[in-house]
């Protein structure tokens, strides 16, 4: 009989199978429009949450990103998503941005100019 570590493997592997998407290359610092399934009442619709990948976490079916956008009036409002979630429809990379550490949450402090990433554009 199969220990447990086994099992969740196993089941954690068949469902990244299913998984297959355009979402493994978004990196920390790129700029994405996540469209993400809103249900009021018996209506559903579809929000577009734009900003920038400020962290990552977790690994495999578990992970999740944080994306941080200035809402009006300069607040800053951040959201987290769970990254093959059923809510989430599709994740679009607007722009990719140079970057040096795992985690920007050096960015929440910043504020108009100093709060830019500067663009890494492909040859």
């Amino acid at each position: 009989m199969p220990h447990a570590a086994e099992l969740i493997q196993a089941v954690e592997f068949q469902s990244m199978q299913k998984l297959t998407d355009e979402r493994t290359n978004i990196q920390i610092g790129d700029t994405v429009n996540v469209n993400v399934k809103i249900v009021e009442g018996n209506r559903e619709r579809i929000q577009v949450f734009q900003g920038v990948v400020i962290a990552m976490k977790g690994s495999s079916i578990n992970k999740s990103l944080t994306v941080r956008r200035v809402a009006a009036h300069g607040i800053g409002v951040e959201r987290t998503f769970l990254f093959y979630s059923p809510r989430i429809e599709t994740i679009k990379v607007l722009r990719h941005a140079k970057v040096r550490r795992a985690k920007l949450y050096f960015l929440r402090d910043r504020s108009g100019k100093s709060a830019r990433l500067k663009e890494r554009r492909f040859a």
